[in-house]
């Protein structure tokens, strides 16, 4: 856990030092990579279409685990939001060093602390496995201001390089 820790304040600390590329993204990251940031990104992904943003984003995980949160996919289906097959990934340093925007989940977990410094750390959003309806509404809310924000200054509107998650 130390190790992971470190790594990920390495992460926070020298891979931000460049401005993006034109050709960002914006990465949700939560703790397994599996629930809360899959959630994030569907929602991010849709809202920002139908806003006719090129911008689209991705889930990753500071620890992932070996397969997407049963909630989460379950609780996405039925919102008519899929997530795309696959399993977590970690974040890498070139995607926090080549996005537009971090945001992360839960900074207050061991895992996340080194986190606590990139864009925007939403850690009101309860677990999508204790109430899916009432995460992903917190989730949405959130989402639904940045892609407003992001609209109102016309700002990333170039399509990413990031793939959504590992193959099965």
């Amino acid at each position: 856990m130390k190790l992971l820790t470190f790594g990920l304040a390495l992460l926070a600390c020298s891979a931000r030092s460049a401005p993006p590329p034109a050709a960002a993204a914006v990465v949700f990251v939560c703790e397994h990579g599996a629930a809360k940031s899959v959630v994030a990104s569907q929602y991010f992904n849709k809202l920002a279409a139908e806003r006719g943003l090129a911008i689209r984003s991705v889930a990753r995980g500071a620890d992932p685990q070996a397969e997407l949160s049963a909630s989460a996919v379950k609780g996405l289906t039925a919102d008519g939001l899929p997530p795309v097959p696959g399993v977590p990934r970690p974040l890498a340093a070139s995607e926090v060093r080549d996005s537009a925007r971090v945001i992360a989940f839960d900074c207050e977990q061991p895992a996340m602390k080194a986190l606590r410094g990139m864009d925007a750390c939403w850690d009101d959003v309860p677990a999508t496995g204790d109430d899916y309806a009432r995460a992903r509404d917190r989730i949405r809310s959130h989402v639904e201001a940045m892609v407003e924000q992001i609209a109102a200054r016309g700002e990333l509107r170039s399509e990413p390089q990031l793939p959504a998650h590992e193959p099965p």
